[in-house]
């Protein structure tokens, strides 16, 4: 993906974006990521990375930070999601690039860790970026409690070296992302 093709550099969106509704655009889909009977309630993003052409929305990715315990040890996670690419424009790397985009400005917070969820067919892409699949089912809060999240998640390191702590399942308290 360069510029030269007519892409803007991947940048954080400014607010009034267009949200959902700009989502649902990008994707042609009322439902755009598929996920709309999986899980029930869904954590909005608080930052959100896109990318253009010619004036357009073409790729989006958006964060947030949760906290996250695993094996008793509890830290906090940039919780990546939101990630859609046009269909008549992927396979540019335009995921890559507003993937990316997100990660930058968590290592730039200073957190050591990202998560995602993921339906099952799009865990090569994120593995191909870098991402880990983690063991078992992540637990997450729901209006009606903690539940298992029915989507695999997957986590990367943001800094040098760093690693998923032992000790068991991940429980994210929050809603997922």
């Amino acid at each position: 993906m360069t510029e030269s093709q007519g892409f803007t550099a991947a940048a954080e969106l400014a607010a009034g974006w267009g949200g959902w509704p700009a989502l649902q655009e990008l994707g042609e889909a009322a439902d755009p990521f598929d996920v709309a009977s999986v899980v029930g309630a869904w954590r909005p993003k608080d930052r959100h990375f896109g990318v253009h052409r010619d004036g357009r929305l073409v790729a989006h990715s958006g964060s947030v930070v949760a906290p996250v315990e695993v094996g008793g040890r509890r830290f906090e996670v940039a919780g990546i999601g939101g990630v859609l690419v046009s269909p008549h424009w992927r396979g540019h790397g335009l995921a890559r690039t507003v993937v990316t985009a997100a990660l930058d400005a968590a290592r730039a917070d200073g957190l050591e860790h990202a998560m995602l969820f993921c339906l099952p067919d799009r865990a090569p892409l994120y593995a191909h970026l870098g991402w880990t699949a983690l063991p078992g089912p992540v637990t997450a809060d729901q209006p009606e409690g903690p539940v298992a999240v029915a989507l695999g998640a997957m986590w990367i390191g943001l800094t040098p070296g760093a690693h998923w702590p032992e000790g068991g399942p991940a429980r994210l308290h929050s809603l997922p992302f």
